[in-house]
């Protein structure tokens, strides 16, 4: 099975301009996800997704790869897809798996990349997002945070910027799950995602994985042991 590191990144986040070039420890946030998910998939398997010509520049700096996108996305999961279709048709060798690794994830553990692809030997996974759980309520209240309700399997049910679950009384006390900007696809489930009209509760949430949830898919959940 091949499978391939995505990095979408763009300098046009509305609430934190230019976020993929801020700098870190000396080095742009988005060298630190490509040097991570290098270590996770090997640096001929990992590509940065762009239609910003500062982070392309960046990129080939460190000798990383990178593939132009359109400039139309607006969700990173259709940015990834059209990378796929790209590769794909540029060196005719199909892509089994891909992990999306958002470019604003500068801590993300190459381990935690392995096991989420890992996830994909269980036939009947399609998509795997990976989350960690958080009491703080700074974090649990923030909107930034997308939060995330599941079954007992670990199957997402919903996604939402909101607290989820409510604390409807005082003496609630509970975990919440936050997802993380790392999420594995099979081929087929990522170029599929692209193909279905964006739905009401991601538009409302701003969340694309309710795509899937709305069209009737699964999401398989990956506890990780640290936020990322």
């Amino acid at each position: 099975m091949r499978a391939v590191g995505i990095i979408p990144a763009r300098l046009g986040s509305s609430r934190f301009p230019n976020k993929p070039l801020a700098p870190i420890l000396g080095m742009p946030m988005v060298g630190h996800c490509f040097h991570r998910t290098r270590l996770a998939v090997g640096g001929e398997n990992t590509f940065v997704a762009t239609c910003d010509m500062a982070i392309a520049d960046y990129v080939r700096s460190i000798d990383g790869q990178v593939v132009m996108t359109s400039a139309d996305h607006d969700r990173a999961t259709g940015r990834v897809a059209e990378v796929v279709s790209l590769l794909e048709a540029d060196g005719g060798e199909r892509i089994d798996a891909v992990a999306m690794v958002q470019g604003d994830e500068p801590l993300v553990a190459p381990e935690t990349v392995q096991r989420a692809l890992g996830c994909l030997d269980d036939p009947e996974v399609q998509i795997a997002n990976v989350v960690y759980s958080s009491s703080d309520l700074a974090i649990v209240g923030d909107p930034n945070n997308v939060k995330v309700v599941v079954d007992r399997c670990g199957d997402a049910l919903y996604f939402s910027r909101a607290a989820i679950p409510a604390a409807w009384n005082s003496e609630s006390v509970f975990s919440a799950l936050i997802q993380t900007g790392v999420i594995v696809f099979r081929r087929e489930a990522l170029l599929g995602f692209d193909e279905l009209d964006e739905s009401e509760l991601e538009r409302i949430e701003s969340i694309d994985m309710n795509r899937v949830l709305e069209h009737g898919g699964r999401i398989r959940t990956l506890l990780s042991d640290v936020p990322l």
